[in-house]
């Protein structure tokens, strides 16, 4: 198996790597492609040097799958150039997550969806990845109503210039802003842009896409994202109101014997996650699992993930993972 990694040197491309060398996915050749400033520098993977190229060159390089993390704008213009050399692509942006053409994946909630057919994958959000894992064995069982959902997201969510702000202004030097407000010793509640209803579109994103991988059009979800100063991972705290009740011991089983997630919940001896300890791992940690006392059939969750490892970079891999054992990956599937 031939793999591309497009935008291969930034945060979310360098962990793809990571995570295929720890998952031990097994690839014969890696084709790094990047920006032209980029290109011709080399990166090591397994014991090897690959040269940098560009988009032109890795499509014609031909490869097997090409996992996508330079942005809405490169995927838009290149995922279906790719495609057309017989390539499979999993796509990291918001570019085609809801294209009605194009399967939204969590490899653990949806990923029986996939066929050899699918050649442009989408990923879906951070946000959306970690609530999902969570959310769908439980709106399986009992049926989700309504979310409430509130995240604290990390500024590596933001991207490599947001990380460099939060350095800068614990140093005290002067940089290029990322956010609008400081994001040390603050907390922005302000997650893209703002449409004409006051939401942003961090949190349509939550909405449209946890409905679209649930397949249920009907969950009433509204959403507040804020923007915090931790590198780890980003946080939600999910309220859920269900249309059956539920018994707390049954959910705090049924989420135990999930496959991704991890319950950590003994407040009592101070255990819940966080994102200091999220960070670097591939699963999602689940804690402060508790009735809503204010509302029938209602839980309150806390929910946590390294956005850049589960939230982006390994659920990428996990697709290719799935696909390559259903034998859809390679030249019988009608590669040219």
């Amino acid at each position: 198996m031939r793999i591309s990694v497009v935008g291969c040197t930034g945060l979310v491309g360098t962990q793809i790597l990571k995570v295929i060398d720890e998952l031990n996915l097994k690839v014969d050749e890696i084709i790094p492609v990047a920006s032209e400033r980029s290109v011709g520098k080399s990166i090591h993977f397994k014991g090897k040097d690959y040269i940098i190229v560009g988009l032109r060159q890795g499509i014609d390089m031909k490869p097997d799958v090409a996992i996508f993390s330079a942005g809405g704008e490169v995927s838009k213009q290149w995922a279906s150039e790719f495609a057309k050399v017989g390539c499979i692509v999993v796509d990291n942006s918001s570019a085609w997550r809801m294209d009605n053409s194009k399967k939204l994946i969590v490899p653990e909630v949806n990923a029986c969806l996939l066929t050899k057919d699918d050649r442009i994958i989408a990923n879906p959000n951070c946000s959306t990845i970690q609530l999902v894992a969570v959310l769908a064995p439980l709106h399986k069982t009992y049926k989700i109503r309504r979310l409430v959902i509130s995240t604290y997201q990390s500024v590596t969510g933001t991207g490599v210039k947001a990380v460099q702000q939060m350095e800068n202004e614990r140093k005290g030097v002067l940089g290029e802003m990322a956010y609008p407000h400081p994001i040390d010793l603050n907390c922005i509640p302000h997650g893209g842009s703002f449409d004409e209803e006051g939401y942003t579109t961090e949190e349509t994103k939550l909405v449209n896409e946890t409905r679209k991988i649930l397949s249920d059009q009907s969950i009433m979800i509204t959403a507040t994202v804020v923007r915090v100063p931790v590198l780890g991972g980003h946080s939600e705290a999910v309220n859920i109101e269900f249309e059956n009740d539920f018994d707390l011991d049954e959910i705090k089983r049924i989420l135990a014997e999930t496959p991704g997630i991890i319950v950590q919940d003994n407040p009592t001896k101070n255990i819940y996650p966080m994102p200091r300890f999220a960070e670097g791992k591939n699963d999602v940690f689940v804690g402060r699992i508790r009735r809503d006392l204010s509302q029938p059939k209602s839980l309150n969750l806390w929910i946590v993930a390294d956005n850049l490892r589960k939230g982006a970079a390994t659920n990428a891999v996990q697709i290719v993972e799935y696909l390559n054992s259903k034998g859809f990956i390679g030249r019988e599937t009608g590669k040219n």
